[in-house]
């Protein structure tokens, strides 16, 4: 019988659709392709890089950049 108490296995994030390199920690996403893309999403990078929720798309930030303090 599995431990009920043990921590579930972290989530894997899906595979990139594409990667878009960025200057800027904040960026915004609509999915391209006009009507048929999806809501604009503005997306805050934290780190090195963050994927949009509804395209996966992946924004990498480019060595160097990103010491903006945007809110």
């Amino acid at each position: 019988m599995p431990d009920p108490t043990a921590a579930a296995p972290p989530q894997a994030r899906p595979a990139p659709t594409e990667v878009i390199e960025v200057d800027s920690r904040t960026v915004a996403c609509d999915g391209g392709d006009g009507a048929l893309g999806h809501p604009r999403v503005f997306l805050r990078i934290p780190g090195h890089d963050v994927m949009c929720p509804y395209c996966s798309r992946l924004f990498v930030l480019k060595p160097g950049a990103g010491d903006d303090h945007g809110h």
